[in-house]
């Protein structure tokens, strides 16, 4: 989708699979009635295998798009503890587990379209453009027709044009952004956004605008080819039905992304 789409049509993604062992983390099937893709953990950050068999099961079932959602080896932190790692040992960890995630999916007759990096290893990848680059020129080494979800408007869409690869831009309608695009730091007042009345609107005028709107309201033109939705919020499900209503009422067509390349 880009600013100039005149029937904008947008995919909302939640980050899930996220359960491990007899621990449950979000409402994965509530969530995968309502959004169009699913980022799945792979064992390093959260997840198991069976809970990544499951929550494939259900978004093959339910016609939901299935992304691989790499992390840190990071369970007890959930992946949100930055880590520092060569470039060798980055491309190492994500090609671990995108195999793993694809083996997965194949045993159950479905397929993983995306790959979008989790937490820590995401937020240091939006603004290292080397680390970025680690980490998808390994993915693509696996799948070279897989789609590089990035946070939009950062170092990581900066890497996928350069790489030439399918991608498409992110945007969070759970978090606040400051002014160079990046996401508002878990630690500060008003980083995540837990009011589902105010998540819709906002992100309908993002979508509208084809602009990242941040803190202080500056306006960032961006790419808003997905939405994403933190499966692990407590408001989840009532965030996405949130957003989910808001757009359709403004009149935009929710469907699984296609990529952009280049």
């Amino acid at each position: 989708m880009s600013t100039t789409d005149t029937a904008k049509t947008v995919d909302l993604n939640a980050d899930m699979g996220e359960s491990f062992g007899p621990w449950n983390m979000g409402d994965d099937t509530a969530l995968l009635d309502i959004v169009t893709s699913a980022n799945i953990a792979c064992g390093f950050h959260a997840g198991d295998p069976d809970v990544m068999a499951a929550t494939m099961t259900l978004a093959r079932d339910n016609g939901v798009g299935i992304g691989a959602h790499p992390g840190f080896p990071d369970l007890q932190g959930f992946g949100r503890r930055k880590m520092h790692m060569s470039a060798a040992g980055l491309g190492n960890m994500v090609r671990y587990q995108l195999g793993a995630a694809q083996g997965m999916a194949r045993a159950l007759g479905t397929e993983v379209r995306h790959l979008k990096l989790h937490g820590a290893l995401s937020n240091m990848a939006c603004v290292d453009h080397d680390m970025a680059r680690a980490c998808y020129e390994a993915a693509l080494e696996v799948d070279p027709d897989i789609i590089i979800m990035v946070l939009a408007a950062t170092a990581m869409e900066d890497v996928v044009r350069e790489l030439g690869c399918n991608w498409c831009g992110e945007i969070f309608a759970d978090r606040a952004y400051n002014d160079d695009g990046t996401l508002v730091d878990r630690s500060l007042p008003g980083a995540v956004i837990h009011d589902a009345a105010l998540a819709g609107p906002r992100i309908l005028q993002m979508v509208q605008e084809g602009a990242i709107i941040t803190e202080s309201g500056k306006r960032i033109p961006t790419s808003i080819d997905t939405i994403c939705l933190h499966g692990d919020t407590a408001e989840a499900v009532e965030l996405a039905k949130s957003v989910r209503s808001s757009l359709e009422a403004g009149g935009v067509k929710l469907a699984q992304f296609s990529g952009r390349q280049g």
